[in-house]
């Protein structure tokens, strides 16, 4: 026996989320119909709030509810450092973990021509006016450690290179509290690569 066609729009429309599948989408749909159905209105009520108010910031191009993000408005940030990121998820994660006070660049996505997403579909003109204004003095490359990242930091790098802007690639390498015998070759020729001085 099949799902209704209510349950079975409910169990697709999950499956649109990264890392769900079939069977994860519909003890999902299961749970919310059996279980926590003012649960499930409070999910529908948010998705459609935030698909509806949330938009792009206007500088940096995060995710934002108004016309810039709260990074991009406050007056603690070093306007001179800007950091060039693929995702809003990344400025999260470096906001979290590091003590960067600087600002940031989202690209959301990565150079993929077979994918047919190049330097427009990234907002490159975007950055390149932000750079000619003269007020960033670093740009920090935070691209992911991918063959289409590093393209993009590459390709970014030559573009800042080009301004005679000062340009730097995060490091990648051996995590803290890893062992060499269990990292894998690329990751560890990356960090003997990137090494400094001690």
């Amino acid at each position: 026996m099949g799902h209704t066609p209510l349950i079975q729009e409910l169990i697709d429309a999950l499956r649109r989320l990264p890392g769900v599948g079939p069977k994860s989408a519909q003890r999902m749909a299961y749970h919310m119909l059996e279980r926590d159905r003012d649960g499930a209105r409070r999910i529908a009520r948010a998705l459609d709030e935030a698909a509806e108010k949330v938009g792009h910031c206007r500088l940096c191009r995060s995710l934002s509810e108004g016309e810039l993000c709260p990074i991009c408005t406050s007056s603690k940030r070093d306007r001179s450092l800007l950091c060039v990121v693929e995702s809003p998820t990344d400025v999260q994660a470096i906001e979290q973990s590091t003590g960067f006070q600087g600002l940031y660049f989202v690209l959301m996505g990565r150079l993929s021509p077979l994918d047919g997403i190049g330097p427009a579909e990234l907002g490159l003109d975007r950055l390149a006016m932000r750079l000619d204004e003269g007020e960033v003095k670093e740009v920090i490359l935070a691209t992911n450690p991918t063959v289409e990242g590093e393209a993009t930091a590459h390709y970014i790098g030559e573009m800042v290179h080009a301004r005679r802007i000062r340009v730097t690639r995060i490091a990648h390498g051996v995590p803290l509290g890893g062992e060499l015998e269990y990292v894998d070759g690329g990751t560890l020729s990356h960090a003997f690569h990137g090494r400094r001085e001690m």
